[in-house]
């Protein structure tokens, strides 16, 4: 069998065996979920647009005329019942987990949602990424205009992917019963980075209406151990043009490795899960700092060194996408053995560690400082927040240290009841009440702050956002609000006091306060 591989390869590859490997700078710019997906399935053809009087198509046959056709393709079909309900209503939590209503989207039309939901940033303040990441998970109803292709699914789904949040991707596709290409093209791929593709490939396999690509098709023979059917599959679809040559040469090191032993494997300047799995199967790893964020989900694994464990498990911390948990697990795993960068932080986290165990207020305050500083740096003080509040919140340090101590409880949620249980150090009366939810008259307040300050004093919401919720239309309202605050925190005074008093006018308090604290804090010097 693996001779008839080799000589099918061979055959549609002639003397391609040496291919140079891609190298130069990569584009750092961050990618949409859209632009890296493989190219797994085939869209449906589109219906046909009717063509202009007086062309050749609109001649009218003789009655005794057979018909015939133009072209022998077969067109790619996709059937879906045109009663079926939409994606759009799937989640993974119920309106009385999130406390949003099910009907968030009802009364907004979808256009305006995928817009909306696409233009979203992922690194931002965690308050707002977290009252984003409910409106993607909450189960509801779907908006009124909502066809069968779920187009706010998928805008939901391609912004999980953006944070590279791939197990909440992953669930909601499988619960959206992925057998449509738009929505099978995501699973694929959420699969391929997941190595979860084996089920996947089953499913391509047993739906031809979804239409896969011959790369995938034949990845997935490969993977279930049919490889002279992988090769065949190959052979034909490069002789009849269905693959281009750069693929082709790929594939065929995927399928035979042993007959490129003297060469690079193809580098394609466009790098998709499909492509990273392949690579990855013929022993030529890639790096992910400069793909996608999902791809670094690939780098957590043990095979991978402790370095770029860190770096990846850092840069999804940074959306939320890992739990703080993991990332304080690999930065305590090892002693570092060279200095800079993550190995500095690490040594921090390590040294923190040691001395709240010890106990000794000094050491510890030092350290709670040094840790917070290196951290903060790297946008993975979550880190502090989640692993070590606890204990600070009980820990002997000296008055500087105590000081930060009460910053840093500030950003958990449990921040109204430290505000009520620790006596504020001198100048964090703003803290203190921004925590309490309202800001008195008599609390000084920096002139950078009053932007905040003033939507605790005099809120200002935007009204018309507040009528668009009671018209079902919450989803929509928050959406444009978190982007008013994103404004807001790019400097505009205005936009920082309209969104953080439109969402206490939402009934998002507990948002409104948390974003307020956090830029307090975090944009400190």
């Amino acid at each position: 069998m693996k001779a008839l591989a080799t000589w099918a390869v061979l055959a549609c590859l002639g003397a391609t065996a040496a291919i140079a490997q891609q190298e130069g700078t990569e584009d750092m710019r961050p990618l949409s979920a859209i632009d890296w997906l493989s190219e797994s399935v085939r869209d449906p053809a589109p219906a046909a647009i009717a063509p202009g009087p007086g062309s050749s198509a609109t001649r009218v046959p003789p009655p005794d005329e057979d018909p015939v056709t133009d072209s022998a393709t077969i067109p790619d079909v996709s059937v879906r019942p045109l009663d079926a309900p939409s994606p759009d209503r799937v989640g993974l939590m119920s309106p009385a987990t999130t406390g949003l209503p099910a009907t968030l989207w009802t009364g907004s039309e979808t256009a305006t949602l995928v817009d909306l939901m696409r233009a979203e940033r992922v690194e931002t303040l965690a308050p707002l990424r977290e009252l984003l990441m409910r409106l993607i998970l909450t189960e509801a109803d779907a908006p009124a205009d909502a066809g069968p292709e779920g187009q706010l699914f998928l805008a939901r789904i391609d912004t999980l992917l953006d944070m590279g949040a791939l197990d909440p991707a992953l669930a909601m596709l499988e619960a959206a019963d992925p057998d449509s290409p738009a929505l099978f093209r995501r699973w694929f791929d959420v699969a391929l980075l997941t190595g979860t593709e084996r089920r996947a490939c089953q499913v391509m396999q047993a739906k031809p209406g979804i239409a896969p690509t011959p790369s995938a098709r034949i990845f997935c023979l490969a993977r279930a151990g049919d490889w002279s059917a992988a090769a065949l599959t190959l052979n034909t679809a490069q002789a009849l043009g269905d693959i281009d040559t750069e693929t082709a040469d790929l594939l065929a090191w995927f399928l035979d490795p042993e007959l490129f032993e003297d060469a690079a494997p193809p580098r394609p300047d466009r790098i998709t899960p499909l492509v990273f799995r392949m690579r990855e199967a013929v022993g030529e790893d890639m790096g992910t700092a400069a793909l996608p964020r999902a791809f670094a989900q690939s780098d957590l694994r043990d095979t991978v060194g402790w370095k770029s464990q860190i770096e990846a498990a850092e840069r999804l911390m940074r959306t939320e996408a890992i739990s703080e948990s993991v990332l304080l697990d690999l930065y305590t795993q090892r002693v570092p053995s060279a200095s800079g960068g993550v190995w500095e932080r690490a040594r921090a986290v390590q040294r923190l560690e040691r001395a709240l165990a010890a106990g000794d207020a000094a050491d510890s305050s030092e350290a709670m400082i040094e840790a917070w500083t290196q951290l903060r740096a790297a946008g993975t003080q979550a880190v502090l927040v989640g692993g070590f509040a606890d204990r600070l919140a009980e820990a002997e340090l000296t008055p500087p240290a105590a000081d930060l101590r009460y910053r840093l409880l500030m950003l958990t949620p449990g921040y109204e009841a430290h505000a009520l249980d620790l006596e504020a150090p001198p100048d964090r009366a703003l803290l203190a009440s921004v925590a309490r939810g309202r800001v008195g008259p008599d609390v000084t307040v920096p002139r950078t702050a009053q932007p905040v300050a003033a939507a605790f004093r005099n809120p200002q919401p935007d009204t018309a956002l507040v009528t668009m919720a009671e018209q079902d239309r919450l989803g929509e309202a928050i959406l444009r609000t978190i982007a008013t605050m994103q404004q807001g925190l790019d400097g505009d005074p205005v936009a920082m006091t309209e969104g953080l008093s439109t969402l206490r006018a939402l009934g998002l308090e507990d948002i409104a306060r948390r974003t307020a604290l956090h830029h307090l804090v975090l944009s400190a010097p």
